[in-house]
């Protein structure tokens, strides 16, 4: 099989968009910056739902769905939420469709919505509207729900997985009787966002805060986990917003406390999307295609049979067949790939392009000698091993494989984050060696904004327990009290 990716070295946009398609991940829709998942793509989506899922249900979550249409008054009543939504809104108009008489089909202008519907870009105006009617007391709080949805958001420039104009996420929407309460509930979910970027997704990322410029519309506080991809840029993976009392008073969602007093309730927001598709591939895969980390991998081991004849496919067959029982038995998802149609260098290729994490080959010596060669997809190195206590020598290398997978991406995020202090430094450093800068900033918006327009270069964040140290901003020279963390982004 003839993969032919272009090398990330010579243009890391054309790889990323080549191995998308390549490997039966996604593709372009017939509706401009709208994508088709692939089931190869979706079974790889389908695995982190499950996980996070589970995660919110365990933080004592449920699940929920609200209308995908959103009157277009809600929007008007969280003024910096629809500042941050306007140029990016989808609006249904109309209702019905009519033939013109010459074959045309037309709007039926008597079809006119008396309000226009936004489709939603994300829900908080909708499920505020909702919670009025849900609480009226401190013992109606909190409410701790959960949707997995789409939205669109009318993206100019779209790129698979990383910004389309439809795309799945799940959004969080939270409702509490004290600040303390909903600052909790925010942090909690970071940290769940965090934990699964790390531990499933194998991907180290830097918790923080944004700053104002670059919060959410509508809240407080954005908290943030923050990625590096290999090609030095970073990738915001995760959000939680604290929303403060702004959609309680845009939608007057009071309750009675203990105390018998009418008070506004607090609230959060946190969603993670398909954009986690592009992390996971632009974060560990290399020039030969995907390399997927175990415990997301659809197929985590795959066994291709090299035999000559019918008979002798079948005495392997069989001892195969002992194998995948056996990884089964562990939980491990196999695939026996006993194919007539393709020779065995394809189906290596294949599954090497796909990123399945372990390769069993089996031919006629082996069967002889009671071996197997396996192959490992991340370090790409194989060895002819016994068959004997295969399924539980394959369960310790796939572990070994997910932290080999992290620990990589872990060493190149230290070894391309870099310190520096002055403007001309950090503009070069930029240029050059691209990646997380951590410099001095005087906490002012127009800096930012200055920063932001000269060298298209954000705050991805403000790390948490962020380290003091005082300095001066490299731009104004005014004093700062720690580092803030900078790059260009996705």
């Amino acid at each position: 099989m003839s993969k032919g990716l272009t090398s990330r070295s010579e243009d890391y946009s054309q790889w990323y968009n080549e191995l998308v398609a390549k490997a039966d991940l996604a593709e372009h829709s017939a509706v401009r910056g709208c994508m088709v998942i692939k089931p190869y793509g979706y079974s790889i989506w389908e695995k982190m739902q499950a996980v996070l899922d589970q995660k919110f249900k365990e933080t004592g979550h449920s699940n929920a769905y609200f209308p995908l249409f959103i009157p277009k008054s809600f929007f008007s009543k969280e003024a910096s939420h629809v500042d941050g939504f306007a140029t990016e809104c989808a609006v249904v108009t109309h209702y019905r469709l009519k033939n013109d008489g010459s074959g045309n089909i037309i709007v039926d202008e008597d079809a006119k919505l008396e309000e226009e519907l936004i489709v939603r870009p994300t829900s908080e105006t909708i499920i505020w509207n909702t919670y009025k009617g849900w609480i009226q007391s401190y013992r109606d709080l909190p409410i701790l729900v959960n949707q997995w949805a789409n939205v669109v958001r009318w993206e100019m420039r779209t790129r698979l997985f990383l910004r389309t104009a439809e795309f799945l996420w799940q959004e969080g929407h939270t409702a509490h009787a004290t600040a303390e309460e909903a600052i909790a509930e925010t942090e909690q979910m970071l940290d769940v966002y965090a934990d699964f970027a790390e531990n499933w997704m194998a991907l180290p990322v830097v918790k923080g805060k944004k700053t104002a410029n670059e919060r959410f519309a509508g809240a407080l506080d954005t908290y943030c986990i923050e990625a590096l991809m290999q090609d030095g840029k970073a990738l915001q993976a995760g959000t939680s917003h604290f929303l403060g009392q702004n959609f309680a008073k845009a939608f007057d969602v009071k309750f009675t406390s203990k105390e018998g007093k009418q008070e506004f309730v607090w609230a959060t927001s946190w969603g993670v999307s398909t954009r986690l598709m592009g992390a996971l591939i632009m974060a560990h895969s290399d020039d030969s295609g995907l390399v997927l980390p175990p415990k997301l991998a659809p197929i985590q081991v795959v066994i291709v049979p090299i035999y000559k004849g019918e008979e002798e496919l079948a005495k392997i067959s069989e001892a195969v067949d002992v194998i995948i029982k056996d990884l089964k038995k562990k939980g491990i998802s196999v695939k026996y790939d006993d194919r007539d149609t393709q020779r065995p260098g394809f189906k290596f290729a294949e599954y090497e392009l796909k990123g399945v994490p372990v390769r069993l080959a089996m031919g006629g010596r082996d069967l002889e000698n009671n071996t197997v060669e396996l192959a490992r997809r991340d370090t790409k190195t194989k060895e002819t091993v016994s068959r004997d206590g295969i399924a539980d020598k394959i369960e310790l290398l796939l572990e070994e494989i997910q932290q080999n997978i992290y620990h990589k991406a872990l060493q190149f995020r230290i070894e391309n984050t870099r310190k520096v202090d002055s403007y001309d430094d950090f503009k070069k450093a930029l240029d050059e060696t691209p990646g997380f800068i951590a410099a001095h900033w005087d906490g002012t918006s127009e800096t930012e904004a200055k920063i932001k327009e000269e060298t298209k270069a954000t705050i991805r964040c403000i790390p948490l327990n962020n380290e003091q140290e005082e300095g001066v901003c490299m731009v104004t020279g005014k004093p700062s009290s720690q580092r803030v963390l900078f790059a260009r982004a996705y």
